[in-house]
């Protein structure tokens, strides 16, 4: 089924109790991770979307309850000179995560088809053929255990003005702003083109997308928990592992009463 961005606008409140189903997704996602480390798998979250859609929030919340030693974001900003030299995906097998652990990714490789596309940092042959070496890149992670979880937070043009305005205004959040975030904003239209084909041409069984109407964040917060821990869950054990003898002999040797 096709994904269209304009399904996503409504921005209902939140259904339930915001803080009470905040705290057992997190909870939930606790024994998620760690159902990942003693199973030793490896998963990747990447989110994707507009300026001032919310995606930092998202990632504070779901990580909240995260051992930190087994989980990792990676902000991505404009490639550095080095990476600009090699391939475009060389500098996203760098942060790949090793087993037991979450890569989170702000950000992705994805950029090659819809930031470098729209504003000329690509050429035309780079981010048409970008689709099926991105394609391939997530069937090799899939074939080797790791979960991908891909979200687009969508949010509407008035969303994205009246939250941009509102950092603008507080000194504090100021820094967040830059010239990018208009230049980017007066150029929607090609951006929702190229979304709209990237959805189309890299939406597979093995790394489908998911798209969240963030335009009311609480309830985007809630969705966007819940669709990592569904998809994260389906691809863990979440039975724990059966207790080692030894150790349970040496356990109950030293802590005897």
């Amino acid at each position: 089924m096709a994904l269209n961005l304009s399904d996503y606008e409504r921005g209902a409140d939140h259904a339930g109790d915001y803080a009470d189903d905040l705290a057992a997704l997190q909870d939930r996602l606790a024994r998620i991770q760690v159902a990942h480390i003693v199973h030793r798998r490896r998963a990747i979250i990447a989110f994707e979307g507009w300026d001032a859609a919310g995606k930092g929030g998202l990632i504070q919340r779901l990580t909240a309850k995260w051992d930190p030693r087994y989980f990792e974001v990676f902000p991505v900003a404009a490639p550095t000179a080095e990476e600009k030299d090699r391939h475009f995906l060389w500098r996203f097998w760098q942060k790949l995560p090793r087993a037991g652990n979450i890569a989170v990714f702000d950000r992705s490789w994805y950029g090659r088809v819809l930031v470098e596309r729209v504003e000329g940092f690509a050429t035309e042959a780079e981010w048409k053929r970008a689709y099926d070496e991105i394609n391939e890149f997530e069937a090799q992670q899939r074939d080797i255990g790791t979960t991908i979880v891909k979200l687009f937070v969508h949010i509407t043009q008035d969303t994205q003005d009246r939250r941009l305005k509102k950092r603008f205004d507080d000194p504090w959040k100021r820094w967040k702003t830059g010239p990018d975030d208009f230049r980017n904003r007066s150029k929607r239209p090609a951006y929702l083109w190229a979304a709209d084909e990237m959805f189309r041409a890299t939406d597979t069984r093995w790394a489908p997308w998911t798209v969240i109407d963030g335009n009311d964040k609480k309830s985007a917060r809630i969705a966007a928990l819940t669709a990592i821990a569904d998809q994260l869950e389906a691809r863990v054990p979440m039975d724990p592992p059966p207790m080692d003898p030894e150790l349970e002999k040496l356990v109950r040797e030293e802590l005897k009463d």
